[in-house]
């Protein structure tokens, strides 16, 4: 998961978080602030199921309305695929009906 003290890898997926950069296969993805804090929350939970309540506690600090935040974090996470896959990179981020999101490679 770690390579550096700094550095967080999935497959070709590579984040420096002191740069606050997002590299697939060392090719920088342009990102907003809350997709690399979706991105970073992903790759530090590799392979655990991951709430979408826990994704709201995680990037916004106050609760929002359960409706609103579901069509939030389902936006987001739609715009950090296409921005990964743009760059050639897998589609990781697998959608759990009824439970949330997990990060994998199976």
């Amino acid at each position: 998961m770690y390579s550096g003290n700094n550095v967080i890898r999935f497959n070709e997926i590579s984040i420096d978080t002191l740069a606050k950069e997002a590299r697939v296969k060392e090719d920088p993805v342009e990102l907003t602030r809350k997709e690399y804090e979706l991105l970073v929350y992903f790759l530090s939970n590799q392979r655990k199921v991951i709430s979408k309540n826990a994704l709201i506690s995680h990037l916004w600090s106050q609760e929002m309305g359960t409706g609103e935040s579901a069509d939030i974090i389902y936006t987001h996470i739609k715009n950090l695929r296409k921005k990964l896959s743009e760059k050639g990179c897998g589609d990781y981020i697998r959608s759990l009906y009824g439970m949330g999101y997990k990060l994998t490679d199976q």
